[in-house]
């Protein structure tokens, strides 16, 4: 999968994540974890540019002695989402038809060769 789509889908997954509700890092990895391997490293780069992009604000809570980071969703991260959805229905219809062509054996460029 390429880079820049993969990097996207993780961004929009963390997301909607959390519109379910607040959420710590370690958390949002066991989350994601039945569609995606999240490791650390991969997660709080994420987490940093989705913050700086304004899409989603940190806030401290005292947890067993220590602070730890929850990550809340903002209108921003909500758009981001209804504009992945947006771009994915487009990129759909671009996998379908390809799907489609290549299941009839091509005929639909075959017969605009044929015409051209």
């Amino acid at each position: 999968m390429d880079a820049q789509m993969k990097r996207g889908m993780v961004e929009v997954c963390i997301l909607s994540l959390l519109t379910r509700e607040d959420s710590y890092g370690y958390q949002l990895i066991k989350d994601v974890e039945p569609i995606m391997t999240l490791s650390e490293s991969t997660l709080y780069p994420v987490l940093r540019r989705l913050e700086g992009a304004g899409c989603l604000t940190v806030y401290s809570v005292e947890h067993n002695s220590r602070l730890r980071k929850y990550y809340a969703i903002t209108d921003e991260g909500r758009k981001r989402i209804a504009d992945f959805m947006a771009e994915w229905a487009d990129v759909k219809r671009v996998y379908d038809f390809i799907a489609e062509v290549s299941g009839n054996g091509n005929k639909a460029f075959v017969h605009s060769a044929d015409n051209g």
